[in-house]
C-alpha cells in the first residue's frame, strides 16, 4: 500500500487515557497497518475512508506542546502510544518520539513503552538505567510470513524479542503483549508452542495475553490476510469474531494459553486482558 505521510499540528500532546493516567500518541494514523488493530477510530474524521495502514500524521509541534502540558500536569503514569506506535517506520525520519520521550524522562514520572518496531533501540541512550520505565513489544506470532499479512510495517518478531533482550541489560523492566493471538494460527498448537518458546528465551517481566476482538471497520482486511494465508481459515475467524461462543472460546484459550505458558515457566507472569 503506498503511504500518504503529511505533517500536522496539534493543540494538546499529553492526554489523559483509559489505560494509565496519561497518553502520548506522536503520530495518527500507523505504518505498521495491522488489519487487526483497534486505533482505527482515532482517524475516522481526518481520514474519512482511507484504508488503515496507507496515512500516517506526523505531528510536527508535538514536543513544544508536550513540554507545555507537562508543566501543567499532575504526575501520573504515561502510554506511549495508544494510538499508533511511537517507533513506526517514519520516526525514523522525523524523530518527534525521541523529542517527546526525553521530554518524559526529564519530567519524571512513570512510562510504559509499548511498540512492535526495533527503531525503539535508538533511544536506548536515554532509557538506559531508568527504574521507572517499563518497555514492551507486541508479538502476534513468530511466523514471519503471517507477521508479514497480519502487521506489514511492522518489524520481524524475533527483532522485537531482541529489542527486550537489550532493554533488560540496560536495567529496565520489560513485558511482552501477545495479542490479538490469531486463531489457528498462534491461539493454539505448535504455533502457541512456539511463541511462548521464544518469550521464554528473554524471560520479559511480565506477560500480558489478550485475544482477537472484534474492531470496527476490521473485517474487510482481516478477512484479506486470513484468505491470502489460507481461505479454509476464514471460517473460524468468523466465529471466533461473530459468533456467540465467546466464552467458551475465552476459556479454551486460557485453558492452552495457561499450559504452554507453564511448560515454559511463564505462567506466573501472565496479566490476562480478556
Amino acid at each position: 500500500v503506498d503511504m500518504l505521510v503529511r505533517e500536522v499540528t496539534v493543540r494538546t500532546a499529553l492526554t489523559r487515557s483509559r489505560l494509565f493516567d496519561y497518553c502520548v500518541n506522536p503520530y495518527a494514523g500507523c505504518a505498521n497497518a495491522c488489519v487487526y488493530c483497534y486505533a482505527r477510530f482515532a482517524t475516522r474524521f481526518s481520514h474519512p475512508g482511507e484504508e488503515w495502514g496507507s496515512y500516517v500524521d506526523v505531528r510536527s509541534n508535538i514536543a513544544a506542546v508536550l513540554q507545555r502540558d507537562l508543566a501543567r500536569a499532575h504526575s501520573g503514569t504515561v502510554y506511549m502510544s495508544s494510538v499508533c506506535d511511537a517507533w513506526q517506520s517514519p520516526e525514523a525520519v522525523y524523530g518527534v518520539s525521541r523529542q517527546c520521550l526525553g521530554l518524559l524522562l526529564e519530567s519524571g514520572m512513570p512510562l510504559f513503552l509499548q511498540t512492535k518496531n526495533a527503531l525503539v533501540e535508538r533511544d536506548f541512550d536515554l532509557l538506559a538505567g531508568r527504574d521507572n520505565v517499563r518497555l514492551g513489544v507486541t508479538v502476534t506470532t513468530m511466523d514471519i510470513a503471517v507477521a508479514h499479512l497480519f502487521e506489514p510495517g511492522a518489524s520481524p518478531p524475533l527483532e522485537r524479542l531482541r529489542v527486550l533482550s537489550g532493554a533488560r541489560n540496560l536495567g529496565l523492566r520489560t513485558f511482552v503483549f501477545l495479542g490479538p493471538l490469531l486463531p489457528g494460527i498462534s491461539d493454539r498448537g505448535d504455533g502457541l508452542q512456539r511463541l511462548m518458546t521464544s518469550v521464554a528465551d528473554v524471560m520479559p517481566d511480565a506477560l500480558f495475553v489478550d485475544r482477537l476482538n472484534r474492531r470496527a471497520g476490521m473485517w474487510p482486511a482481516v478477512t484479506r490476510a486470513v484468505c491470502a494465508l489460507d481461505p479454509a481459515l476464514l471460517s473460524e475467524y468468523r466465529k471466533v469474531l461473530f459468533s456467540a461462543d465467546q466464552p467458551e472460546y475465552e476459556s479454551a484459550l486460557r485453558e492452552r494459553v495457561g499450559e504452554a505458558a507453564s511448560a515454559c515457566g511463564l505462567l506466573e507472569r501472565i496479566e490476562w486482558c480478556f
